[in-house]
């Protein structure tokens, strides 16, 4: 499947979406992340419309498909996307698309993954292996990434450091440390994103 590259991600709506006056930027950013790890909460926590899911109820039949350790409150999954917006400072507007976590929803991905700038991939301490599989995916398509450490309640407290180590991350990548229930901290990781993707275009330049 072919992609779009990065660069041609980044475009001006159109009158009808700036009301005829203003000149908005407009960016399209996923994420991604494993299965219960919160990509659901940040686009709701988040957005400035009313979000876009796709949710349905775990059932008998996701018994031994599912790995919901550490999640065993979780009662439904996203099984194409969701989908929120947030305007920046600056006449930036962010298209946010977040992706199905479970393996046998990852035919999705391809087709979200189209026209993004970046990707923020969320990763939960207890269960940093469920993350690999998203890591590797925009490492391969060369798609710039950056990792967000979701903090819940009661899990460890991981040197963002040791994080990285343990998943191979290049030196450039950015990781944080958030929460993504708060509007600010996951405000914070997408102003992250955006500044991430600009010193890379620039670098490329």
């Amino acid at each position: 499947m072919d992609y779009v590259h990065s660069d041609t991600a980044v475009h001006e709506p159109g009158p009808a979406a700036t009301g005829g006056g203003g000149k908005l930027i407009a960016a399209k950013i996923l994420i991604a992340g494993g299965f219960g790890v919160g990509k659901t909460t940040m686009v709701g926590s988040i957005s400035e419309i009313r979000p876009l899911r796709t949710e349905e109820l775990l059932t008998d039949r996701s018994v031994g498909v599912d790995d919901t350790t550490g999640v065993d409150g979780k009662n439904s999954t996203t099984v194409a996307m969701d989908f929120g917006r947030i305007t920046l400072p600056d006449d930036l507007v962010l298209y946010l698309f977040g992706t199905p976590g479970q393996q046998r929803f990852w035919f999705m991905w391809d087709e979200l993954a189209l026209g993004a700038i970046g990707a923020v991939v969320l990763a939960d301490v207890r269960r940093l292996a469920d993350c690999f599989a998203a890591v590797d995916y925009f490492e391969d398509r060369r798609t710039p990434f950056m990792v967000a450490v979701n903090c819940f309640d009661g899990s460890e407290r991981k040197d963002p450091e040791d994080v990285r180590i343990a998943l191979d991350l290049d030196e450039d990548v950015p990781l944080v440390l958030c929460d993504v229930r708060n509007r600010e901290s996951a405000k914070r990781v997408l102003i992250t994103m955006i500044e991430y993707v600009l010193t890379k275009t620039t670098s490329r330049r």
